[in-house]
């Protein structure tokens, strides 16, 4: 199930989210003496993470990771992890923690073994999961045209994270599985645009999620994705 809100503008959006996120990761802090959040790429994030990095909480009691991940040099424009490190860990936020997604030169068997271990021990379940969506109606790295859809949308996969090889994207990818993702406590769904309307439209007025792998998040029964969207 999901829930929509609309904004009159991003900036709008932007404040609104970053302070119930904020008070979403207090109260976590206050219950468990820590918080986790994962976030998504893209251009759309880049004024939430400003924001919230000023916010005035606990930073050093969050652990902050991505949904997804390009298996890129971190140094590279399509890089993720350097996205958050210059928009989101920052001001306050520059003393959270980061769960890296992305470790050494090659995503082989051994390294995602050690990443699923990790995550599962140390990250799981998180407080705060944001994620974005793309014009095909993929989110994370959950791609309609790669052949690990299947396993990555398999609601019993014991598998915290998942190596995909899209067809119409670029670059090798890691990504949280959809079984890790939706025993999130609190779920986002931000967009911005026309486009984005249009597309979630589609995807709400179907029941496909391998068409759209966002309809998994959209129309399962237990879950509540809060969908926060602005022109």
């Amino acid at each position: 199930m999901n829930q929509l809100t609309d904004f009159s503008s991003r900036d709008d959006l932007d404040h609104a989210l970053a302070n119930t996120v904020s008070n979403l990761l207090a109260e976590a802090i206050k219950q468990k003496g820590k918080a986790s959040i994962a976030v998504s790429g893209g251009s759309t994030p880049k004024g939430l993470f400003s924001l919230l990095s000023k916010s005035d909480i606990d930073w050093s009691k969050v652990t902050i990771t991505l949904a997804d991940e390009r298996w890129v040099a971190l140094d590279s424009q399509d890089s993720n992890t350097r996205l958050v490190h210059e928009n989101l860990l920052q001001n306050n936020a520059a003393v959270a923690k980061f769960f890296h997604l992305k470790q050494g030169e090659k995503l082989c068997t051994d390294t995602l073994a050690d990443l699923n271990l990790a995550a599962k021990n140390s990250l799981l379940p998180l407080d705060v999961l944001i994620l974005g969506m793309g014009e095909d109606g993929h989110t994370a790295s959950l791609f309609p045209c790669s052949e690990q859809i299947t396993q990555g949308l398999d609601e019993t996969n014991t598998n915290a994270l998942l190596s995909v090889e899209p067809k119409t994207a670029p670059h090798q990818r890691i990504s949280f599985s959809f079984a890790s993702l939706i025993t999130s406590e609190n779920v986002f769904l931000h967009l911005c645009g026309e486009n984005k309307q249009t597309v979630l439209n589609k995807a709400l007025n179907g029941d496909d999620k391998f068409e759209m792998p966002i309809r998994a998040f959209l129309q399962h029964p237990s879950l509540n994705t809060q969908i926060y969207w602005a022109p």
